[in-house]
């Protein structure tokens, strides 16, 4: 792992100093983009939440009382769905030759095309069981982010075990889709929980690495778009997991 506190040997105190305004800039510039995305993530999903016209593209849905719940996808719907994957998919193979413009118009429709997912839970939890776990996610974003920042140790190690978890979460989820079972869904977001918390610190170095590497090359502003499009989905991911257990249901 990169030495943050003597990127190179040869380096001045100078040459440290400017490493190190550079890299708090840098992170300052990693959490707006995150910041920014969630904000447009919840516009979008408050938008489809309480705008027929906009919910009905995307839904087909039934009212309960004073409740709408969602039945199905429109076809617009599970094209927003599935977007944020082959859009994902589309800069992990030409992140090199495409240009910050371009990454950055991937990042910000992964957001807004996410808003659309985010939305079914305002559907099925109430608000303010929503808003309450929101601020619960962000204290430990916050917290574990400045851990992953500030730690010595390298958590190389984690990120591989880490990944591996993700996978497995995808597996159990899909089996758990066939086979329902209310067991494997309360151990699938306590894993997930664990998981993505982990990630959140793993990614939150990660991202210092790959400052040292890009100090000083045209690559600084990409690398800060993937960093908050990787913190984006490790927060939201934690955030949909902690629904599952602090988020109270519509009647």
């Amino acid at each position: 792992m990169a030495n943050f506190d003597t990127f190179n040997r040869t380096s001045t105190v100078a040459d440290q100093a400017t490493f190190d305004v550079g890299l708090r800039a840098h992170m300052v510039r990693v959490y707006n983009y995150m910041a920014s995305g969630l904000a447009l993530s919840g516009i979008v999903a408050f938008a489809v939440f309480t705008q027929p016209a906009i919910r009905d593209l995307f839904m087909v849905t039934v009212t309960r009382g004073e409740n709408v719940f969602p039945v199905s996808l429109t076809v617009l719907g599970w094209v927003a769905i599935l977007a944020p994957l082959g859009l994902l998919l589309l800069v992990s193979f030409r992140a090199a030759q495409m240009s910050v413009g371009s990454i950055q118009a991937v990042y910000w429709a992964v957001t807004a095309l996410m808003g659309v997912s985010l939305s079914m839970l305002l559907f099925r939890y109430t608000g303010a069981s929503v808003a309450r776990t929101f601020f619960v996610t962000a204290a430990a974003f916050g917290a574990l982010s400045l851990y992953g920042y500030t730690t010595k140790r390298d958590l190389t190690a984690m990120g591989k075990f880490l990944f591996m978890g993700v996978v497995g979460l995808i597996l159990a989820g899909i089996v758990n889709m066939i086979w329902p079972s209310g067991t494997m869904s309360f151990i699938i977001s306590a894993a997930g929980v664990l998981i993505f918390s982990g990630l959140i610190a793993y990614d939150t170095q990660k991202i210092k690495e790959q400052y040292a590497d890009a100090w000083g090359t045209d690559m600084v502003e990409k690398i800060a778009i993937f960093g908050a499009l990787s913190l984006y989905l490790d927060f939201v991911n934690l955030f949909q997991f902690l629904m599952s257990f602090l988020g109270q249901e519509r009647e």
